[in-house]
């Protein structure tokens, strides 16, 4: 307001929806009628909100699916989980019907390899979180500080950073131990760098791991391992809370392990190799008791079945055609180059054979673990050869189906358990105050666990993504 006119002859008006404007009194009553049509269309505002009405919801607790129900979403959360009788329209809302359709937490994968390509096919698949075990550090960290600002559109990204791995490290991107002084070092640098948890490698002499594994304790780092050298119950008494691969298990029950510590030492073809053949001979009642001490170590498993799966059959030319590789980077499938692989790894027949013969033991395992009380949670390996990213974690939970776990358990290995991994309480449910991380199915996985494959929406953060939109993005 100008300090010169006149106070009694001008008033101040909102106009529009922003700052006031000052008028002259002749112009006042037609600015009050030109005001209270403004001030109706500020109240009409655009959606804040979506409403998704008449779905079955399988929100990752409950055991059975709640029928009918309306889930609304606010900004990145959810605002409420109510039946639709419940429901009246809020302010600033979109409705959506979905009724017939189910509506699952967003799913979680716990262990993947994931560059910057593999973003939204992870959503694409209905994946809206991930637990990345390993990559160049510092890329890593750029990446997290991408998806957590918004820049990428990607799934909720957590991260290990760099693997420690005994020198002469078997990825040149792995953090090199030495010796116990190196190894606390890095867990410190670790620290600094404020990832989210730190992964331990197969090849790790044990006393470095122990120092490794006192060094994170006392900075209270979440830890994860990938066993060779140290077997998975000693691991766990030294505060390692998730195993992945299954790794470390035979080396716990065999009662002597001598062999197969000194395949690790060679390297980690000849590790992985002598690993997988030991399964075949496993005493079940010694496996048993591997699972009921692990479980008595609170440790989260992370099978990676269909890692065990598909590498037990990379020889075989359906396993290299199947039809979720349209989703993958021409380049990076070539990549892959799995018969080079097998050529490195030095695999022939006979081994094949005998992974295959190891699938029906780490079942076995994973039965009496679950028996036991164990927790489960999802993890892929994606996406190293013949892994798709998002993919390969409905294999994933289609093989846990196949252990014996039923389609909400396999559910709630993909969603709720692998939250609690990543500790994390707002991500895995369908609640009110939740991160609105939701998939739209066309039909129930609870009857099926196949239906998880059938999307037709993702919600990731609140934004609705069609799957068919995404591929379209990255089509070339």
């Amino acid at each position: 307001m100008s300090s010169g006119a006149p106070g009694a002859e001008r008033g101040i008006v909102a106009v529009g929806c922003s700052r006031p404007a000052a008028i002259g009194v002749s112009g006042l009553r037609l600015a009050v009628v030109l005001t209270l049509g403004l001030l109706a269309a500020c109240s009409a505002v655009a959606p804040t909100g979506t409403a998704y009405i008449g779905a079955s919801v399988l929100d990752g607790r409950s055991d059975t699916p709640k029928r009918d129900m309306v889930v609304i979403t606010r900004g990145t959360r959810i605002e409420a989980v109510l039946p639709r009788e419940q429901y009246s329209k809020p302010d600033a809302t979109t409705e959506v019907d979905v009724t017939g359709l189910t509506i699952i937490p967003g799913l979680i994968d716990a262990h993947v390899h994931a560059p910057r390509w593999a973003m939204p096919r992870f959503l694409a698949w209905g994946v809206t979180s991930i637990r990345d075990l390993h990559g160049p550090l510092d890329s890593t960290l750029a990446l997290r500080a991408e998806l957590r600002s918004g820049t990428l559109l990607g799934p909720q990204y957590y991260t290990a950073g760099a693997m420690l791995d005994e020198a002469p490290t078997t990825y040149p991107d792995a953090l090199p131990v030495t010796d116990e002084t190196s190894g606390r070092k890095a867990v410190d640098r670790l620290a600094i760098e404020n990832t989210d948890l730190i992964k331990l490698y197969s090849r790790l002499e044990p006393a470095h791991f122990a120092a490794i594994a006192d060094e994170a304790r006392t900075l209270k780092m979440p830890m994860t391992a990938h066993l060779g050298l140290v077997d998975a119950v000693s691991a766990a008494s030294m505060g390692v809370r998730s195993i992945e691969h299954l790794s470390g298990i035979p080396e716990a029950t065999l009662a002597d392990p001598s062999a197969l510590y000194a395949a690790h030492r060679q390297g980690f073809f000849a590790g992985w190799t002598a690993f997988e053949r030991a399964w075949a001979g496993l005493d079940s009642a010694a496996l048993a008791r591997t699972a009921a001490a692990l479980v008595q170590q609170n440790v989260t498993m992370v099978p990676t079945l269909v890692l065990h799966d598909l590498l037990a059959r990379a020889n075989e030319a359906a396993t290299n055609a199947l039809p979720e590789f349209a989703d993958m980077p021409a380049a990076e499938l070539t990549a892959w180059n799995v018969p080079g692989m097998i050529r490195r790894a030095g695999w022939g027949p006979g081994d094949f054979a005998a992974f295959r013969a190891a699938r029906p033991r780490q079942d076995l395992f994973l039965r009496e673990f679950i028996a036991a009380g164990g927790t489960v949670a999802t993890g892929t390996d994606a996406t190293n050869q013949l892994l798709v990213p998002g993919a390969s974690i409905h294999r994933e939970m289609a093989l846990l189906v196949q252990v014996g776990l039923t389609p909400m358990q396999a559910i709630k290995a993909a969603t709720g358990n692998s939250a609690r991994l990543l500790r994390q309480d707002s991500i895995g449910v369908v609640a009110a105050g939740k991160v609105a991380d939701l998939v739209i199915l066309s039909a129930d996985p609870s009857v099926d666990i196949a239906n998880t494959r059938r999307i037709k929406w993702v919600v990731r953060g609140g934004r609705q993504l069609s799957p068919d939109s995404l591929r379209a993005a990255w089509a070339p």
